[in-house]
């Protein structure tokens, strides 16, 4: 395996990650996953899978939470369609926050550039994601109750993710988020690196 990083020289936004990241990705469809983000359940592989597989739009994931407020919410129709994303809105349209999980096709740099920065003065990802979901190419997946997301953007919250992995694995005896077991599970090294 083999892994490439660009530093972001200040937290101007998500969607400068896309600017950054132009050159890289020079055209092609990427995934964007928040560094303190951490998602567990059943068939997620097969879900982002999916996600991955689409050459145009865009695909999230909304997750239900008790207080929206604090995230970027997305906002349905009648027939279950996504029709607003909001950053931190005061009135929610949902209690489903987007999580840190971004499946974009190779148009996200050129959009990026079109994003004006906020009353934050950040470039909002939510803004970036309105430009997909005005095409309608946006994809917003629910994640239903067997899923975990973990936003560990506080200590508390570090915590609260701390005594969940803790759990499950004292629990069941498996390691939750083990590299070596993903890698050799999905024939990428052998039994002899497993052991290394």
């Amino acid at each position: 395996l083999s892994f490439e990083w660009i530093i972001q020289p200040a937290p101007d936004g998500l969607a400068q990650a896309y600017l950054l990241a132009e050159d890289f990705l020079a055209g092609a469809p990427s995934a964007l996953v928040l560094g303190d983000n951490i998602f567990f359940g059943h068939g997620l592989p097969e879900i982002l899978a999916s996600a991955d597989a689409k050459e145009t739009g865009g695909t999230v994931f909304g997750y239900h939470v008790a207080d929206p407020r604090r995230y970027g919410v997305v906002g349905f129709g009648d027939d279950g369609q996504a029709t607003s994303i909001i950053e931190k809105p005061e009135k929610p349209a949902s209690n489903y926050a987007v999580t840190g999980l971004y499946f974009l096709d190779g148009s996200a740099p050129e959009r990026a550039k079109r994003v004006k920065p906020s009353a934050r003065n950040e470039l909002e990802i939510t803004t970036l994601l309105e430009s997909y979901l005005t095409e309608g190419t946006l994809t917003v997946e629910r994640m239903g109750r067997g899923y975990a997301w973990l936003d560990t953007g506080t200590h508390a919250s570090q915590l609260d993710a701390s005594n969940f992995v803790r759990t499950l694995q004292t629990r069941q005896g498996l390691q939750v988020g083990c590299s070596e077991e993903i890698a050799f599970g999905r024939d990428w090294i052998d039994r002899k690196q497993l052991h290394a």
